[in-house]
């Protein structure tokens, strides 16, 4: 079974510094992710539940914002596109994004929530039990709109989009309808973080990218080695009616299937401290490296599988610098020699 080859070190700094300024339009559910924190000593007399000392609360952004995140954070510009409520949390995550240099297009409606997941987390980075706020229900049609109108007035001057569905709303056919029309007038490539209820929605989109427990669910195959990866990432391409499918099995690397070439990816990743937000690295760096027109399909799933490496060696939804990501990508073409 094929295994892709790595970047050389002189070609993987050559395409990570093309990245820079390139603009993404990013469409999806934002979230904000808070984090309470203290110390665990003792049981709850009351019910067999720790108790939390505590000692600092801190927030990050989440969803499609850790995405916008990502792409700025590895040199990129970012629009985000969303619906927030009219609450602090919006507020919150609305400075967050300003002060991260997102650029925000968000419609507010006050009808739901601003999704937002606070953490109860231990000094030690021990989840103990998490709180969520949020609406799933899709957005009206007012909204949706609105999106429209939004993408429509962006679409000129930005070079790819990504969808980042997390199934909060915001991602419904009227929407994707609508951003299919206008990136293939546009001429712009459309990358998928998928939610399998909405796979369905992804037709004519370029790359998607289900992990691998997402794939056995679409597909009713199970993945436990490289030919069923393989079998199943066509299986969802051929269910997804999309164009290329890169697969991420965690431990077990990734899988590319496109036009041109498929084979595996070998994980990256020294030490795993946090797959959380691994997903929205992997579409952010597949993204800009397609739309930068820095590298082929390969190269932007090799730059993909380095970024993923580096972003679960942190706590929580981590952002990856273009310096980390040229030594991820060295080191991995020298563990390859």
């Amino acid at each position: 079974m094929m295994i892709l080859p790595p970047l050389a070190p002189d070609r993987a700094r050559e395409i990570v510094g093309q990245l820079a300024g390139t603009r993404l339009l990013i469409i999806g559910d934002v979230m904000l992710d808070k984090f309470t924190v203290g110390r665990v000593s003792r049981i709850s007399p009351e019910a067999p539940v720790p108790v939390l000392a505590f000692s600092h609360e801190t927030a990050r952004l989440g969803g499609a914002a850790n995405v916008a995140n990502n792409v700025v954070s590895l040199g990129g510009d970012a629009i985000l596109l969303s619906v927030i409520g009219a609450d602090d949390a919006g507020t919150a995550l609305t400075r967050a994004c300003e002060e991260a240099g997102i650029a925000t297009r968000f419609v507010t409606d006050p009808t739901r929530p601003t999704t937002t997941k606070v953490r109860i987390v231990t000094e030690r980075n021990q989840q103990v039990a998490r709180v969520d706020y949020e609406r799933d229900g899709d957005v009206s049609s007012d909204v949706a709109k609105q999106f429209e109108s939004e993408i429509r007035r962006c679409a000129s001057s930005i070079a790819g989009v990504v969808v980042s569905d997390y199934l909060k709303g915001v991602v419904t056919r009227d929407v994707m309808t609508s951003l299919t029309e206008i990136a293939a007038s546009h001429g712009l490539a459309i990358c998928v973080d998928p939610k399998i209820p909405h796979i369905d929605l992804y037709a004519r989109t370029d790359v998607v990218t289900p992990n691998h427990h997402e794939a056995e669910t679409a597909t009713h195959m199970r993945i436990r080695s490289m030919e069923e990866a393989r079998d199943a990432s066509k299986a969802f391409r051929d269910r997804a009616r999309c164009k290329n499918v890169l697969m991420t099995r965690g431990d077990q690397g990734m899988w590319l299937l496109a036009d041109d070439a498929e084979g595996a990816l070998p994980a990256s990743a020294r030490e795993v401290s946090d797959v959380t937000g691994a997903g929205d690295t992997v579409i952010a760096a597949m993204a800009l490296v397609l739309a930068s027109g820095a590298g082929t399909i390969v190269e932007a799933a090799q730059v993909a599988n380095a970024a993923a490496g580096v972003a679960v060696g942190k706590f929580g939804a981590a952002t990856v610098t273009p310096a980390e990501l040229i030594a991820a990508l060295s080191d991995g073409s020298a563990a390859a020699r």
